[in-house]
């Protein structure tokens, strides 16, 4: 059941990967029982790679922090590929005035979280999504 980490031409400063990987595949198996197999392949890039990504696959023309694809071709195998920029990580823990390793980790686990099943369209939605991800940073980073 592996989680896999890339760097695509870039330096994602990534810490600990295996505790990474472990709190990745308890977070959705507490979220998606039915799932045996899981197989997830992170891609940290830059914003111009992301963006091609984004125009190619999604007709979006604007940078983005993650793109999330869903490979799965049955319910007990979660298979996703999670683009992140790393550009946008940096940029983003400036604006909302927090640090570059809880805003990666928050990212991460965003995309985790729509494999799940988690959305983030309507207000409702992006409130469950920003709960969720807090309750995932909480828990990781062992904070009370």
């Amino acid at each position: 059941m592996p989680v896999h980490f890339f760097e695509q031409e870039v330096s994602a400063k990534l810490k600990n990967k295996r505790k990474l990987s472990a709190f990745l595949q308890a977070l959705i198996h507490a979220n998606k029982s039915d799932v045996e197999e899981v197989e997830l392949n992170y891609i940290f890039c830059n914003d111009d790679y992301l963006l091609e990504i984004n125009q190619q696959y999604l007709d979006h023309d604007t940078f983005t922090d993650i793109i999330t694809f869903d490979l799965s071709d049955h319910e007990a195998m979660m298979n996703g590929e999670i683009y992140i920029s790393t550009d946008r990580i940096a940029d983003n823990a400036k604006k909302f005035e927090t640090t570059y390793q809880k805003e990666l980790h928050r990212v991460i686990f965003h995309g985790a979280l729509h494999l799940c099943g988690y959305k983030d369209k309507t207000a409702a939605q992006k409130n469950e999504m920003r709960q969720q991800e807090d309750s995932c940073l909480k828990a990781y980073f062992n904070e009370d």
